[in-house]
């Protein structure tokens, strides 16, 4: 993960429109430019995306790193492109995404969605071995993304449609208990008791949607992860086995 971040940190480019001063009673009439639709940047049959979903703490990184050992996936965790890019010198967008994670905010989409798709060009260059990964294909498991209707609406139709979500379940109670345990050596700024109620707030009533967006497509595996890593770890890899083998057409339940 740290060295996609370190070969894109510079590829952001976010440009304002200008706005365009109004046109004269006596100006002709533009012409009607009918509408193209914007294909995404990668073929869905060639690149293989999951979106990995669940609350604050369900353990969606833990069970990434196994499936990346299991499968060859490359694992892009949208929040450690976020601080990555807060972090980088220079950055326009750091002090704005600083904020926005301390306040257990969403990011505007246009950066969270720019910071994916250069992420994924970067991998599909690399020259990657293994399976999944021959004549331009790829296989990405994206952490913590879409948590939003305009992102996963954005991410679908401009970068890359996702095959399945992968959405790990467990109790609120469960999930601050990670989370504080973890703020204990993590040093991250939205481990901390009053930036985890803002987050299961935000998941509530804008993650929570989305999920029941891709309920709609049939696309949802939701699995329990209230059990040991280990035990959360065989049901996640017997899904993903599903999902290649063609078997999931239809949500499942693991």
């Amino acid at each position: 993960m740290p060295a996609i971040i370190d070969k894109f940190a510079d590829v952001l480019h976010l440009r304002g429109h200008k706005e365009h001063p109004a046109e004269s009673s006596s100006a002709q009439p533009v012409p009607a430019v009918a509408y193209k639709p914007v294909s995404p940047t990668f073929d869905s049959s060639k690149v293989t995306v999951l979106f990995v979903l669940g609350g604050p703490g369900a353990g969606k990184g833990t069970q990434c790193a196994n499936l990346v050992k299991d499968f060859g996936f490359c694992h892009l965790s949208a929040g450690d492109l976020l601080r990555a890019e807060q972090n980088r010198p220079g950055s326009e967008h750091g002090e704005m995404i600083r904020t926005y994670i301390r306040e257990g905010q969403v990011v505007p989409m246009e950066v969270t969605v720019k910071l994916l798709q250069n992420a994924m060009t970067v991998a599909l260059k690399e020259g990657r071995e293994g399976e999944g990964w021959q004549n331009g294909k790829g296989r990405f498991l994206v952490d913590g993304f879409p948590r939003k209707m305009d992102q996963a609406i954005k991410f679908d139709t401009e970068v890359c449609e996702a095959r399945m979500v992968l959405f790990f379940t467990t109790t609120e109670e469960e999930m601050t208990k990670r989370l504080l345990k973890r703020g204990e050596t993590s040093g991250r700024e939205d481990d901390n008791a009053e930036s985890i109620k803002k987050r299961f707030k935000v998941y509530h009533d804008q993650t929570m949607p989305v999920i029941e967006y891709y309920h709609k497509q049939s696309k949802v595996a939701s699995i329990d992860a209230t059990a040991t890593v280990e035990e959360v770890h065989v049901k996640a890899k017997e899904v993903v086995e599903k999902i290649f083998a063609g078997e999931v057409s239809r949500d499942v339940t693991a």
